[in-house]
């Protein structure tokens, strides 16, 4: 019965849950802005939010720069990720055709080239720019595309995400099921995203490398599946060319996983993703705890 009750009661909050975010979604974007310009004043100037873990992050990995640009970082990354979640905000309701004019994808074809031969891929990004917009990715391709989640801890917030994410035919696959998954079809290729530059609980010493100045580790997950199931690996290099506009690069890492040694993709891939937060120090995910151990 009480089971029951909790299964009502968490349907309806999340059906309540939507309803506000899409009615919402439905405001001019320029409206939506000016929230995130509110939402930016509050978390940055009276909140505080986590600020000094992006300070400290950010002058610890460029210790070339002075005060005043540190700081010039850290302020245009707050403005920035306030208008990501407006951005997010406007997805939920907005035509793929008006986002496919927003973002510019270079050098697809060579997914296509690894899909036509038979092989997955296996795309590794950071938490570069506006990475959700990512979601449109099944709308412009003719392959099934994957993205690796964790669970959230609150199932209702869990549902409305996998909801947003999904919209445009994204499909959702959990992290502790991907390797059986890919691994039972690999007869039939398709684009996997892993997020890969977040912390992991357990320390590998084979995959510790230099992020920023700074001893860092690594998942060793995505490569150890992409050597095991012998997938092609590209990194997804995503830059802001004008505000809600966005450039996602296919770049080219690895065309067969397998012949690969132990770190040799994640060492690319740790290069790849250092020149994409140097091109634009703004757009990194600051407040993250990376290296908080």
């Amino acid at each position: 019965m009480m089971d029951n009750l909790k299964q009502t009661l968490r349907f309806f909050t999340y059906r309540i849950g939507y309803t506000a975010i899409y009615t919402i979604s439905l405001l001019p974007m320029s409206f939506l802005y000016a929230m995130a310009s509110f939402t930016f004043f509050v978390a940055y100037y009276l909140v505080g939010y986590r600020k000094e873990v992006a300070i400290q992050n950010i002058a610890r990995s460029f210790p070339e720069k002075h005060y005043g640009e540190i700081h010039a970082i850290v302020k245009k990354f707050y403005t920035c990720f306030v208008a990501y979640f407006a951005e997010m905000i406007k997805g939920v309701s907005v035509p793929a055709e008006t986002l496919d004019k927003k973002i510019v994808f270079e050098n697809l074809e060579l997914v296509d080239l690894y899909i036509k031969s038979g092989r997955n891929v296996i795309a590794a990004i950071g938490h570069c720019g506006n990475w959700e917009m990512l979601n449109l990715l099944p709308h412009k391709v003719h392959y099934d595309v994957y993205a690796v989640y964790k669970p959230l801890s609150s199932r209702v917030v869990n549902s409305l995400m996998v909801q947003l994410r999904s919209r445009f035919g994204m499909k959702l696959i959990r992290d502790q099921a991907v390797t059986r998954y890919i691994l039972s079809n690999i007869s039939s290729p398709a684009l996997y995203l892993f997020i890969a530059d977040q912390y992991p609980k357990i320390k590998d010493e084979a995959y510790r490398f230099t992020l920023l100045n700074q001893e860092t580790y690594f998942f060793s997950g995505m490569e150890k599946l992409a050597r095991t199931s012998d997938a092609a690996v590209i990194y997804l290099h995503i830059t802001q060319l004008a505000k809600g506009n966005y450039k996602v690069s296919c770049v080219p890492i690895n065309a067969k996983a397998a012949s690969t040694k132990v770190g040799e993709i994640t060492q690319k891939y740790v290069e790849l993703l250092t020149e994409n937060i140097k091109e634009e120090p703004y757009g990194w995910l600051w407040t993250h705890k990376r290296w908080k151990r």
